[in-house]
């Protein structure tokens, strides 16, 4: 469904839209989308960091010299603070969460506001920006998607570890996709390219097949700020991303959904070789976190891909939801899936329910910082790692962890980055040799991108992952060996040799790849799939699984306790 029939929708429903103002009132976006700025997103969570901080204020009659500012006060007319603290939202030098939250903290006056943090490693300003594909870059931006029976459900302002992990727990029960439009250093978060729990984080969300897109480095309305303010804002989140996953998005949203042409940004962005995406469903869960509220959101979500009789087979839907929110994550997610799974319609990436093939999502980056560690003072190169022996049990290796990769299922050769891997990127130039093998070739097949930034690739677009183009990747040659005993039903999506398990039954697809994931696309069943533990088409598509669909023809099939298969149309546990 393009734009047109979207707004064409929202008409039929206008008379019972009012937006966000009944607790049962669909919220068909579409209408005035870009009036959207107003809102704010975090108005809950910057609450807590006000009143914390006016309470400060009293105690000001004595300040300590070193923080700047006119007496202490910072902003517009006032002098700067000084290196090392942040001028917060209210005028007032200091250190701490209190006075650097983002969105909001003055970082024209406050030299430690978390705007003025560059990430380690190469700009990556200088990556050519080449326009693949037909989606449009740039302009007026994309509000919906145009294949029939997908929904594209989004999530912005992450990555929070304890809320985003779970939304990818639950995601994965469903064998469904998702896209996180991510933020690099908001809400006190931390920096997600040297704070490990956000970064292992991100390597999972794409690890398991969902698309990765940027929402900016802090969050700021790129409406209401300079040319050279927003370039740095999408170059500091590139080069955050390009840390940890080797490569960078070319697709964002616009933070409020704030991109005017009248300001520039629209053709800032076409520059830059991004495409826009808001959205025509908003869940408006950020003003319903709480479980006395979130039901409003269930309602909106189901009242828009219901609204005028809207099928699969001839409607399609673009959501947004936030998160970082916590019923968002425990509540609503869940119910947004069994939704759509109930009424037919597949959850899918941004850039698949478009139909631009996975290589135009992102742009390949050399010159990635080596792993890091946040410091009192900044960014600063973290002491080498000292190895523990231990086999990694989440394909990271060195770090704090000290894992290796030898004898791991994703390769043996660990990257400059810190990623267990089997291709050139990983076992090449920037290979840790105390955690996994160099110079050659890995054993296993990498599951990531073409991960480790250490070698250069082409500047334009990332060549298409393992996840498309399975041929192209190396068999593993210990995971690939018959199993040595009948091997267990997979429960977790991986098979292979490492656990003896087999997909042949599983929810995730009945083939087994090279890089020991269940899974039903051609990448997954033809080059490099493990008969061992699966079954193998070369390269034709498999169902998943067959007759546990709805409507297989097979009939349903027994579903064991503590599995997950199709009950009564909806995914669930057994």
């Amino acid at each position: 469904m393009y734009i047109t029939s979207a707004l064409a929708v929202a008409a039929a429903v206008a008379p019972i839209v009012a937006a966000h103002d009944g607790p049962s009132m669909p919220n068909v976006a579409g209408l005035n989308i870009k009036n959207l700025k107003a809102r704010d997103i975090f108005a809950n969570i910057r609450t807590r960091v006000d009143h914390t901080e006016v309470d400060h204020h009293p105690k000001r009659s004595v300040l300590k010299p070193r923080q700047g500012g006119t007496d202490g006060q910072c902003g517009a007319g006032l002098a700067k603070c000084s290196a090392g603290y942040c001028c917060s939202e209210s005028g007032w030098c200091g250190q701490g969460n209190d006075y650097c939250f983002s969105p909001g903290c003055q970082y024209a006056y406050g030299p430690a506001c978390p705007e003025n943090a560059t990430p380690a490693g190469a700009d990556t300003s200088t990556v050519a920006r080449t326009k693949a594909g037909s989606v449009e870059y740039g302009g007026n931006g994309i509000y919906s998607c145009v294949k029939e029976g997908m929904v594209a459900i989004t999530y912005d302002d992450g990555p929070l570890q304890q809320y985003t992990a779970h939304v990818l727990d639950i995601f994965k029960s469903y064998n469904a996709k998702a896209t996180f439009f991510m933020t690099g250093n908001n809400i006190n978060k931390g920096q997600i390219d040297i704070t490990p729990e956000l970064s292992g984080v991100v390597q999972r969300a794409y690890n398991e097949g969902h698309q990765i897109a940027s929402h900016t480095w802090t969050h700021l309305d790129l409406s209401a700020i300079s040319s050279a303010d927003r370039k740095t804002q999408m170059v500091k989140n590139e080069m955050a991303l390009r840390n940890i996953l080797g490569f960078f998005p070319s697709y964002m949203r616009p933070p409020y959904s704030s991109c005017t042409a009248e300001s520039g940004c629209e053709s800032d962005l076409a520059a830059l070789g991004y495409h826009i995406v808001y959205f025509d469903v908003d869940t408006d869960d950020y003003n319903q976190d709480d479980p006395n509220k979130i039901q409003n959101s269930k309602n909106w979500f189901q009242g828009n891909i219901t609204a005028g009789g809207a099928t699969p087979a001839k409607n399609d839907w673009l959501s947004i939801s936030h998160d970082i929110h916590q019923q968002t994550a425990y509540n609503l997610t869940d119910f947004m899936l069994s939704t759509i799974t109930k009424l037919g319609y597949k959850a899918v990436t941004v850039g698949e329910c478009l139909g631009d093939p996975e290589a135009n999502w992102y742009r390949s980056s050399s010159g990635a910082a080596p792993t890091t560690t946040a410091s009192a003072t900044g960014t600063a190169t973290s002491a080498a790692p000292t190895p523990s022996g231990k086999v990694t049990t989440d394909a990271t290796c060195g770090g704090t962890n000290g894992y290796t990769c030898l004898g791991s299922q994703w390769g043996d050769c660990c990257s400059t980055a810190g990623w267990c891997g089997s291709t050139d990127a990983y076992c090449g130039t920037g290979c840790n040799p105390a955690f996994g093998t160099c110079g050659t070739t890995g054993n296993a097949a990498s599951s990531s991108a073409p991960a480790s930034s250490s070698t250069p690739a082409p500047s334009s677009v990332k060549p298409v992952s393992s996840s498309v183009a399975a041929s192209s990747v190396k068999p593993a040659s210990t995971s690939a060996a018959p199993p040595a005993s009948t091997p267990k039903v997979s429960r977790d999506g991986t098979c292979g040799n490492a656990k003896n398990l087999t997909c042949k039954g599983s929810v995730w697809g009945q083939c087994c790849s090279s890089a020991g994931r269940c899974g039903s696309t051609k990448a997954v069943c033809g080059t490099g799939c493990q008969p061992g533990f699966g079954t193998c088409v070369n390269g034709q598509q498999q169902e998943t699984p067959p007759g546990n669909t709805p409507g297989g023809n097979e009939g349903p099939k027994p579903c064991p306790p503590g599995f997950w298969g199709w009950l009564g149309g909806v995914l669930k546990k057994c």
